[in-house]
């Protein structure tokens, strides 16, 4: 078969690197090709499954703004799709006095990444909310989730699929090699100058 875009592996990353860029270029031709038989086989597939809202990031910084960003989408994403999460949110707790300023300052650069509904709490409050949970101090960080990123892969996959895309499992890319150059008279010439190889 011929492509014009191959993207290797189909974990989320790929699977959305794969519909981005079909999206964006649809008269293309695309494949994704996974060596599993399954899709987000791998980390995709066992991770925390965390939404997480952008406290943590150095504000300014690229990694602040994707997380924001991207928390957002996906909120936004599984509500289109009708996929399940939930919005629990998160404390992240002092037990310590000392802890109290790093508190504070991840508190502070929460706020300069626009980490929406932040807010300090106090024992009490901690309590209310987590009736196991004892702290002198925490960071309330209600816009935090928990999904099930392999069924958003997979919604990546549906997604890909429906607009043309190819998906390939149980192909283990092995090679990638430029293709030699083709006769003068040859209708391919160099259009399709790469080759991907499996193990077969």
């Amino acid at each position: 078969s011929t492509f014009d875009v191959v993207v290797v592996g189909a974990g989320i990353v790929g699977l959305a690197a794969a519909r981005e860029l079909l999206q964006r270029h649809p008269s293309l031709s695309f494949a994704v090709l996974e060596k599993e038989k399954e899709l987000a086989h791998h980390q995709s597939g066992h991770n925390s499954g965390v939404i997480h809202s952008g406290i943590y990031y150095t504000p300014g910084s690229l990694k602040a703004k994707l997380c924001v960003q991207g928390a957002a989408l996906c909120y936004k994403y599984c509500d289109q799709k009708g996929i399940p999460y939930k919005q629990c949110g998160k404390l992240i707790v002092a037990v310590e006095r000392d802890e109290i300023p790093r508190l504070k300052a991840l508190y502070e650069r929460g706020l300069q990444n626009n980490v929406p509904g932040l807010k300090l709490i106090g024992a009490k409050e901690i309590q209310a909310k987590e009736p196991f949970c004892r702290g002198l101090m925490a960071l309330d960080s209600p816009y935090t989730g928990i999904v099930n990123y392999k069924q958003v892969a997979q919604s990546y996959a549906e997604d890909f699929q429906e607009a043309g895309g190819t998906i390939l499992t149980d192909f283990e890319v092995t090679n990638m090699e430029m293709a030699k150059e083709s006769s003068p008279g040859s209708e391919d010439g160099l259009k399709y100058p790469v080759i991907v190889r499996n193990k077969k």
